[in-house]
């Protein structure tokens, strides 16, 4: 069954996608640049932070101390987004997974499709950005990152699909995510280098969403990949993806009497 639910998303990728985009798409409709904002906003924060932060931290090299935070930041950002709006993936389709016949394995591709595009619009911007203060970031990133962000790009579809189907039982989870993400963001080396946990360097350790991130983000700053630990996360990926498919498989004719 759920070999047959990837066929059809597989079959389907092409509705999945533009409905994906027409939502990005919907949400700048009235905006001049449109969805450059996603970028924007993202790069506007990245200078605020890295100046307000630089000074805290009297940090002397800005021009490494901007690559390593604005990286950071963006893949935070995504991760987070993806996050924070999973409890709520099966309630905004109610109508649809209630009076349609389209698998439900259709929203959560639709879901994930539209949390990869805000991140490739914005990381795009940032990216560029960034190339200003590390040129061979460009060189790292066609030749070195693909695994790490083939690891990155797995955990925003299963990791947000548990949190989804847990909230179907449990609707207290729609209040917990958001706090839990903003602990964790304050224990994630996203703003200062981990060395500065000191004693708490353990928490960075066990911290999962954090090692996903820090694996993309050292590999384009140093375009070393520990393959160690990507091989980890990657059989960790495809073990999630097959739990949280087969999960939902089970769940998903209790669903329409929780919408």
């Amino acid at each position: 069954m759920i070999w047959s639910d990837l066929k059809f998303a597989y079959h389907s990728r092409t509705s999945w996608w533009f409905t994906a985009t027409a939502r990005t798409r919907a949400r700048f409709s009235k905006t001049v640049i449109g969805n450059y904002w996603l970028g924007l906003s993202n790069l506007l924060s990245i200078i605020s932070l890295g100046i307000v932060y630089g000074v805290v931290f009297s940090i002397n090299d800005f021009r490494s101390y901007f690559v390593y935070l604005g990286l950071g930041l963006v893949l935070w950002n995504s991760l987070s987004s993806a996050i924070n709006c999973a409890p709520e993936l099966f309630a905004h389709n109610a109508q649809n997974i209630k009076n349609t016949n389209v698998p439900i394995i259709f929203y959560t591709f639709e879901e994930w499709s539209f949390h990869l595009q805000i991140f490739l619009q914005s990381f795009s911007l940032v990216f560029i950005f960034m190339l200003f203060f590390k040129f061979n970031l460009l060189f790292h990133l066609l030749v070195s990152v693909w695994f790490p962000l083939l690891n990155f790009i797995l955990f925003i579809y299963w990791f947000p699909l548990i949190i989804c189907i847990l909230s179907i039982w449990y609707t207290d989870i729609s209040q917990l995510v958001p706090v839990v993400l903003q602990i964790l963001f304050l224990v994630s080396p996203i703003l200062y280098n981990k060395e500065n946990l000191g004693d708490l360097l353990w928490i960075s350790n066990i911290n999962l969403p954090y090692q996903v991130i820090s694996q993309v983000r050292d590999c384009l700053i140093f375009g070393e990949i520990d393959f160690r630990v990507c091989f980890f996360l990657f059989a960790l990926n495809l073990s999630g993806v097959y739990v949280s498919l087969y999960i939902l498989q089970k769940q998903k004719k209790y669903l329409p009497f929780f919408l």
